[in-house]
């Protein structure tokens, strides 16, 4: 393939996972808790590491040769949405670093999102029923009303009386909060959930900001990912034209040659 075609359509390949990034951004504009994605170009040194490797008699050469761009990096925007009150007593906002824990089928997750319940064991859970984590393992209720406070502390002042969890001041559980060396790089696995990342570390106590009756937004702004596509959009019918320019001068050139044969 001809070294620009390959660079266009590389190019424009970038722009579609650009889309595609900027398309689930703004179909999760309402989700609580929604960190939006950014697609990024890979630094300049991994794009040289990608050409040597990808260089005719390089070791390991492949037919990415020829000029084709990197993939794209996906990092997530770490930074906070704003907060709503809901009033509801299982709604849990985070106003600073860090992510709840959850138990899947897969294994543990991580994810911002905090309109949890209580399923029919008395487990804290998520909307989609997988266990919230505590420092000591699952949370267990025995009522829809706890109180939490801002470390994660979880009591239950409406408990039957003779209960343990009625005593005054006796703390349940501790709702486990936890932040990660590199967020950004966080991957999203579906339902608003992160798998591990590296460098995961339980946030101290007095650096956890909880909420209790609240919900995080999502940080998306609809305007600016608007604003994203169209330039996106103007960027890849830029492109799609120059390869057009370029393979229509190439065919002239050849007309012109075969005339003068």
């Amino acid at each position: 393939m001809q070294p620009v075609f390959a660079l266009a359509l590389s190019a424009m390949h970038q722009d579609m996972e650009r889309m595609d990034t900027i398309a689930a951004n703004l179909a999760n504009v309402s989700t609580p808790g929604y960190k939006r994605e950014v697609a990024a170009a890979r630094p300049f040194t991994e794009a040289l590491d990608d050409a040597a490797q990808a260089a005719p008699g390089a070791p390991g050469a492949t037919a990415a040769a020829g000029g084709v761009l990197s993939p794209m990096l996906m990092m997530l925007d770490g930074r906070p949405g704003t907060v709503k009150s809901t009033g509801e007593p299982l709604d849990l906002a985070l106003g600073g670093e860090g992510y709840f824990e959850v138990t899947t089928d897969q294994g543990l997750a991580y994810t911002r999102r905090g309109d949890f319940k209580v399923d029919a064991q008395g487990r804290l859970v998520t909307s989609q029923g997988h266990p919230v984590m505590g420092r000591a393992g699952e949370i267990y209720l025995s009522t829809a009303t706890p109180a939490i406070d801002q470390d994660g502390n979880v009591t239950e002042p409406d408990a039957a009386p003779g209960s343990p969890a009625a005593v005054a001041g006796h703390p349940l559980a501790q709702v486990k909060v936890v932040h990660f060396d590199e967020g950004r790089q966080l991957r999203p696995i579906g339902n608003g959930l992160y798998a591990p990342g590296s460098g995961l570390a339980v946030q101290a106590d007095g650096h956890v900001q909880l909420r209790q009756g609240s919900l995080e937004n999502s940080n998306v702004d609809s305007m600016h990912e608007m604003v994203d596509l169209m330039q996106t959009m103007r960027h890849f019918e830029s492109l799609q034209k120059a390869a057009q320019g370029y393979d229509e001068m190439t065919a002239t050139a050849i007309h012109k040659l075969g005339d003068l044969a």
